[in-house]
């Protein structure tokens, strides 16, 4: 008797360990192609600028290098700090191979095979072509290397366990629908490419369940749990246009930060702006704003409401709103 409770007291913990075991074993990610094309450096800063790679790892507010590691991100899972992207042979990705980069990017699985936290947005970028990788590659290579390594996570248990990422990754992990819409407008089509895939808005602009994953219930409603308590309002068509937007003003707030009632955008949105969206072509700012008011594509967009004297973003800290930059 005393033997079988014995065996059901350490059974939990055998199961685990073998659990653990499994998920240590089973292989994520696929091979990416032994040779990509000649990239284009000027290219692949333009997109690292609309991929949010610039900035999340600068971090801007304490005037550090590009790319040599972004601010902390406070989660409920614990923080995480964006690493060291720079070419650096030992604090960077300089001895990364662009198989290794491209897997990272478009796959979530580091050189090593471990899977990435999801607070990176790999997902959104699964669509980038193998041009798309060249020409970030060949752009993060004139990047001058930063020596000093980012900080390492502070994650505990359970979630530091990586391979438990492998059913996060099995549950929640889809590619992002950006193929273009037939009887649609190249700027609609271009808008839900940067939408639905670069720019990630949905990484903010959607709530997440207690497991991390995006509600798709509730795509583009708002997001009042962001990291460090920052919250992002819904962008339904409904809701932006209520608050005054058409497809030029909102265009126009995306290059100046400057909302159609004469407030500003606060928090992590002036820095979208002042880090990526300002530095967009005038045609990719009209392309988001037209996808972003017309998501399904039929060419009409609604009439905007009067404007509010009051928004979700008013009465935010702007500080680090940078307008300074000519685009």
């Amino acid at each position: 008797m005393r033997g079988l409770i014995r065996l059901f007291a350490i059974l939990p913990t055998v199961v685990g360990s073998l659990g653990a075991g499994v998920l240590a074993l089973w292989p994520i990610g696929d091979a990416e192609p032994a040779a990509f094309p000649i990239g284009d450096p000027e290219r692949g800063a333009y997109l690292a600028r609309s991929g949010g790679c610039v900035s999340c790892h600068t971090n801007a507010a304490a005037k550090g290098p590009a790319l040599a590691g972004g601010a902390p991100l406070d989660t409920p899972f614990g923080t995480f700090v964006p690493p060291n992207i720079t070419p650096h042979p030992v604090a960077g990705i300089g001895r990364w191979t662009i198989q290794d980069f491209a897997r990272a990017v478009r796959q979530g699985v580091s050189p090593e095979g471990d899977p990435y936290y999801p607070v990176f947005t790999y997902s959104f970028y699964a669509g980038f072509t193998d041009q798309d990788i060249a020409d970030l590659w060949e752009a993060f290579r004139t990047v001058p290397p930063v020596a000093e390594a980012a900080p390492v996570h502070d994650v505990g248990f359970p979630f530091s366990f990586r391979s438990g990422l492998k059913l996060w990754r099995a549950n929640y992990l889809d590619a992002p629908v950006t193929d273009a819409l037939m009887g649609t407008s190249s700027p609609w089509n271009r808008g839900r490419v940067l939408v639905e895939g670069a720019a990630h808005c949905a990484a903010c602009h959607t709530g997440r369940n207690l497991a991390g994953g995006l509600k798709d219930s509730a795509r583009f409603a708002g997001n009042d749990d962001l990291p460090g308590g920052s919250k992002a309002p819904s962008i339904l068509v409904a809701d932006l246009v209520g608050r005054g937007f058409t497809v030029g003003n909102l265009s126009y707030a995306l290059k100046s930060g400057l909302l159609p009632n004469g407030d500003a955008f606060g928090g992590s949105m002036a820095e979208v702006v002042a880090q990526g969206t300002s530095y967009f072509t005038d045609a990719d700012r009209e392309a988001i704003a037209t996808y972003l008011l017309d998501p399904d594509g039929t060419g009409l967009v609604p009439a905007p409401g009067p404007l509010p004297t009051d928004t979700p973003m008013a009465g935010m800290d702007h500080s680090n709103m940078d307008m300074s930059n000519e685009n």
